[in-house]
């Protein structure tokens, strides 16, 4: 029986790259392999001819002669058998290593980074300020710098894997590589460990840092330490602390972005007559002034008097001042009185009151709308 193309066999096309050759491989050897389908002829016979086409189009050498000459290119060249030297379960560990935990020595592993919640005031966040936390953490080792080994030893290769981190078991055609379970990857095995941290190379410890937390953050923001995580194994790099900024609550003021917003209670006769208040803000006292017959709901705008943008380029923030008009309570008779003769001093057409009379005018023309 005449053997089919080798490019249709792997389903590719004749100008495919490497990288396709090998996908298009690994798919259908993953499909075909005898330890999927215990006892399918077909699906075996399968197997043979995409491990053929697969040997000779991943050769460059082979590949060339395949494609001026065929499938008669194994008679002008010594034929495509024997995988030129090359054991098939080598070729299976190279593309299957990835998903089985292969890819060689795996080496010392860089420290985990580190994530700590940080609390701070709205001034604070505001200002900016220095803050000292205390991060519990793996340090490396100071007697044996982080080695694992008592001073002047050294680490030995692996016996089990060679040194090379890897391991590999032989199921039939396939090698699935695993990391070395002796050595657990490193490739490395010591035989004299620091008397200080056991080997390990880490110790676990409560280290004191400098936070510097710039004017403007807010919650959510993440501060990044470089190098303030855990330590690596055996020496490896450390890896990095986040400090996750959160502003507390303030008891006067609200934050939106850049701009803070605050409630001023004003009294009935301050919102008639008019006055001036003494406003707090963040930077110190300031005069507020409140023109005559101002209404309940009015906002006042003091400007840069709210939060520096965080990483500049823009103005700063701007206070949100809005006014509510307090009505009195607690009244003696005696006040009660003097209110019920000021509002007979009100005129009839409501000229004093032209919101309410533009409202009640409003629901009175709803009402009659609804009549059938």
């Amino acid at each position: 029986m005449s053997k089919r193309d080798y490019y249709e066999v792997l389903g590719i096309s004749r100008n495919a790259s490497d990288d396709e050759i090998k996908k298009s491989f690994r798919r259908l050897a993953m499909k075909y392999h005898p330890d999927r389908n215990p006892n399918d002829k077909v699906a075996e016979e399968n197997f043979k001819e995409v491990r053929e086409a697969y040997e000779v189009l991943s050769d460059s050498r082979k590949r060339s002669a395949y494609d001026q000459f065929g499938h008669s290119a194994g008679d002008h060249h010594g034929g495509f058998g024997g995988m030129g030297g090359m054991n098939f379960s080598d070729i299976f560990g190279d593309i299957f290593g990835d998903i089985f935990g292969g890819g060689g020595r795996s080496g010392p592993q860089r420290g985990s980074d580190l994530g700590y919640n940080l609390e701070i005031t709205l001034e604070d966040a505001v200002f900016g300020k220095t803050v000292e936390i205390t991060v519990p953490t793996l340090i490396a080792c100071e007697e044996c710098t982080g080695s694992g080994t008592r001073k002047g030893a050294v680490p030995i290769d692996c016996q089990e894997c060679g040194g090379y981190g890897q391991v590999r078991m032989q199921q039939g055609f396939f090698t699935v590589q695993q990391t070395c379970p002796h050595c657990r990857g490193r490739g490395k095995v010591i035989l004299d460990p620091c008397r200080g941290c056991r080997g390990k190379g880490r110790l676990k410890q409560a280290k004191k840092l400098s936070v510097k937390i710039p004017p403007g953050v807010d919650t959510g923001d993440r501060i990044r330490l470089s190098g303030e995580g855990e330590a690596g194994e055996h020496g490896a790099m450390a890896g990095d602390l986040y400090v996750q900024i959160s502003v507390r609550q303030h008891s006067l003021f609200e934050r939106d972005g850049k701009n803070l917003h605050c409630e001023v209670p004003i009294s009935f006769l301050v919102a008639t007559l008019g006055g001036e208040l003494d406003i707090p803000t963040l930077n110190g006292r300031v005069k507020l002034k409140i023109p005559e017959e101002t209404q309940s709901g009015k906002v006042f705008r003091l400007k840069s008097m709210g939060v520096p943008p965080v990483r500049g380029g823009s103005a700063k923030g701007d206070l949100m001042c809005k006014v509510v008009v307090e009505t009195p309570v607690n009244l003696t008779n005696k006040q009660k009185e003097l209110l019920r003769q000021f509002e007979k001093t009100m005129s009839p057409d409501n000229k004093h009151n032209p919101r309410s009379t533009s409202w009640f005018d409003r629901a009175k023309k709803f009402f009659e709308d609804m009549k059938f």
